[in-house]
């Protein structure tokens, strides 16, 4: 069954950095575009990024553009979000999140938390 288990995520101050990891089984990683989303308190999910099946192509939420940076390296089936000069705002769960065969999965988040 497909599996997504994302990693990295902690505590930060601002204009800090850190990376989160998405790793993915049960389906071919490497033919698919993957997605990074977040939830901050009271706030909805939203979109942060796609990466395209090969990495070629990727776009951003105007709210990170220039601070986050979406990778993925398909011999080992993960997804990468660098996310550099951290903000407070950037304080939420942060999901990856996968279409596969008309189906939507999601991993189970990792907190991230940018505080003084």
């Amino acid at each position: 069954q497909v599996r997504l288990v994302e990693s990295g995520g902690g505590l930060v101050q601002p204009g800090g950095s850190l990376r989160l990891a998405c790793t993915a089984s049960g389906f071919t990683f490497r033919d698919y575009t993957m997605s990074w989303y977040r939830q901050g308190p009271g706030k909805e999910r939203e979109l942060v990024g796609h990466i395209s099946a090969v990495g070629e192509a990727t776009n951003y939420a105007d709210s990170v553009k220039g601070r986050f940076t979406i990778s993925r390296d398909n011999a080992k089936n993960t997804m990468f979000l660098q996310m550099n000069n951290l903000k407070p705002d950037d304080t939420a769960v942060y999901y990856c999140r996968a279409n596969v065969d008309m189906q939507t999965y999601w991993g189970q988040g990792t907190q991230v938390t940018v505080s003084e």
